[in-house]
């Protein structure tokens, strides 16, 4: 079998692979038919994710991207709307998803450099109950958000919009425990509040796959409902749910440690001539350069079997996650340097 020749993948904390404790833990795991619900395991991480972030009820779903969707399904109907970020993975990275599958129409708003959107420009947006609009039910909000963490007095702020405007609001919390060790609260402080949030394992947490929805018995029945006919029923889902039960047992304290080595590969690329960095908040770090030096880097790091995210314009994200350590950081730091510095 041909190997990878990528030896530091910085791309995303998605490339992570689970450990070999992680794989025994999964091989291990008490199974049975989910659908007719007589997985243990997967019951024991529903009710546990559930009980974490203060809601009733939890239901494991294959990815993220099929969280958000029953969710949003699960608190609008057919022509009804939803306000989200224009960057937001639920309007951006989604497919379209809720517009195609639930009929449910995103109203993308400005999204500030701290992640966050205008409350004033929520409520302007907001579409009344007449036959010409797709009134709106739901509002979503990312945290975090491209890396920025939410605090909680802005979270404050969206559920007493949501509240005033008797709207529905979801919580795509995709890297929410990162937010929360940033901010050094559990998550169920982040949480409160929201009618629905979406937990993903295959991130920061390292499991293959796997995200849970939270809410009440009530959302939690139609996102089942809504799971079954967008094609997410599963067996013996006990071999996921267990990937998730090890992270949370094991891959969640450590989440410092990468925001530690984001910061180290910050720091180490603020001194190289050429590179703009912006300081992390959690385990991404975002660097601006000049969009020739940024091929002539691609090329070179690609070389090195060093892999990061290039986007258009001379931008680049690096992520910290469980398979980069500090040795990998400062290594890629010195490759940087000496392609960037180079005459």
């Amino acid at each position: 079998m041909q190997s990878n020749a990528i030896r530091l993948d910085f791309r995303s904390d998605t490339v992570t692979r689970p450990t070999p404790q992680m794989r025994a833990a999964m091989a291990a795991a008490e199974v049975g038919d989910d659908v007719l619900g007589d997985d243990f395991t997967v019951k024991a991480l529903e009710a546990r994710v559930a009980a974490l972030f203060g809601k009733e009820a939890g239901l494991l779903l294959p990815t993220g991207t099929m969280a958000n969707l029953a969710a949003i399904m699960s608190h609008c109907q057919r022509g009804e709307g939803y306000l989200c970020g224009s960057e937001a993975h639920t309007y951006l990275w989604e497919a379209g998803g809720a517009a195609v599958l639930g009929s449910v129409q995103p109203q993308p708003l400005p999204v500030r450099a701290d992640g966050t959107i205008r409350i004033d420009d929520l409520h302007a947006v907001v579409k009344a109950d007449d036959p010409h609009f797709a009134v709106t039910r739901l509002v979503t909000i990312e945290n975090t958000f491209v890396g920025r963490i939410l605090p909680r007095d802005y979270l404050d702020e969206v559920v007493e919009f949501a509240r005033v405007r008797k709207l529905a609001t979801h919580f795509d919390g995709a890297r929410v425990f990162n937010a929360a060790a940033g901010l050094g609260v559990d998550v169920a402080c982040l949480a409160e509040g929201f009618d629905s949030v979406s937990v993903c394992f295959s991130k920061g947490l390292g499991a293959p796959l796997g995200s849970v929805l939270v809410g009440d018995d009530p959302l939690i029945a139609r996102a089942r409902r809504w799971r079954k006919m967008l094609g997410g029923g599963m067996r013996q889902a006990g071999i996921v749910a267990a990937a998730g039960l090890y992270a949370l047992d094991h891959h969640v304290e450590r989440l410092a440690e990468d925001h530690a080595n984001a910061k180290a590969l910050a720091d180490g690329f603020s001194g190289i001539k050429g590179l703009t960095v912006t300081p992390p908040q959690s385990n991404m770090v975002f660097v601006e350069l000049a969009p020739e030096l940024a091929i002539r880097l691609s090329e070179a790091l690609r070389d090195l079997g060093i892999a990061a995210g290039f986007w258009p314009g001379g931008r680049m994200r690096w992520v910290t996650h469980l398979d980069v350590d500090r040795v990998a950081v400062d290594e890629a730091i010195a490759a940087v340097r000496e392609v960037a510095e180079a005459p």
